[in-house]
């Protein structure tokens, strides 16, 4: 068959998964990933990276456990690789603490991480503001170093990439068959969804080597996850708050909450200050449509919203969109074997 044009527009953890999804199924597609940010300045840059997940409201559970699976299975097998440090993947283990005994004391994700157990009561003494607790180890992506190592896994596939802003899909309807919406934000304005919104995210890398376990308050809001060269420690939700300027009164607020769960970072000394714009809506949107476009028909799938659980869902959605893109080129060439 000939070769089909697809275009990924976005450059975060969601865009590349997905570029490097398709691009590896399905070689007589040729994939062009446009962008007007790259690593080190997109949003992902800066995540934590860490594996657990919130449920959303309005997607079938089994979707977003199949979501959660392919993703964690997707990055284990790297950790188990030689390409681990190239990747910058990493297993962590450590805990997630409640002020109050949660409702759920076994989310949807426990069975897919490892060893998931409750903390015994001698843990929990560490921690006399809460009265529940859960271990587990899971796992921590990177991004700095796993978005440029994604990239070159995409050019290896035959990938192409180019830096320039996207305005509108009219710019795309002529130079490319399928457009795959991967902007995160950006789709406010490039597709008019007003029901996405930042939630601002600050946080603060630290030398604290002899941190070696992460620890999350259940609530979200603070949170000190170890990582390969430094500690990240955070954080800020702020819902609908378009500041990209670090706020020093966050960062005193980060500093303390933290230390007083682990009160040895007071001694670490800080390595960089960061702030992020997560790309939220009440339900990720990943689907396909038809849209009009300079007098034709385009398919248009779209992968985005997935607020701060971007690396945590990047490679289970990518794994649906090749699915949705697989669908777009049956409808188009019907006797095509995929």
């Amino acid at each position: 068959m000939k070769t089909v044009r697809v275009v990924v527009v976005g450059a975060g953890v969601i865009g590349f998964s997905t570029a490097v999804c398709i691009s590896e199924a399905l070689p007589f597609c040729s994939v062009t990933l446009l962008a007007d940010k790259f690593s080190p300045d997109t949003t992902s840059d800066g995540a934590a990276g860490i594996l657990f997940a919130a449920q959303f409201p309005d997607i079938p559970l089994e979707r977003q456990k199949r979501w959660f699976k392919d993703s964690f299975d997707h990055l284990l097998a790297i950790v188990q690789s030689q390409h681990a440090p190239d990747a910058g993947v990493m297993l962590s283990s450590g805990f997630q603490i409640f002020k109050d005994v949660p409702a759920v004391k076994k989310p949807f994700w426990s069975e897919f991480v490892i060893g998931f157990r409750p903390m015994t009561d001698d843990e929990l003494k560490r921690f006399p503001d809460h009265k529940f607790g859960q271990a587990f180890t899971t796992l921590k992506c990177e991004c700095s170093t796993y978005l440029p190592w994604l990239e070159k896994r995409f050019r290896k596939a035959g990938g192409r990439v180019e830096q320039r802003k996207i305005n509108s899909l009219q710019e795309l309807s002529n130079s490319f068959d399928i457009i795959v919406n991967c902007s995160g934000l950006g789709s406010k304005t490039l597709v008019g969804d007003t029901e996405v919104y930042p939630v601002r995210g600050q946080v603060l890398k630290v030398e604290a080597p002899w941190v070696q376990h992460f620890i999350r308050d259940g609530d979200g809001k603070t949170y000190i996850y170890p990582g390969i060269a430094s500690v990240t420690i955070g954080g800020t939700r702020q819902e609908a708050d378009w500041r990209l300027q670090v706020d020093d009164g966050d960062t005193k607020g980060i500093l303390e909450r933290c230390s007083r769960l682990e009160p040895s970072l007071s001694k670490a000394k800080i390595l960089s200050k960061w702030v992020g714009l997560r790309p939220s809506r009440r339900n990720p949107r990943v689907e396909r449509e038809l849209v009009q476009l300079q007098g034709r028909q385009v398919p248009v799938v779209h992968n985005y919203g997935h607020g701060g659980w971007g690396v945590t869902l990047a490679w289970g959605t990518a794994v649906d969109v090749l699915e949705l893109v697989r669908q777009c080129l049956h409808e188009m060439s019907p006797q095509a074997k995929l």
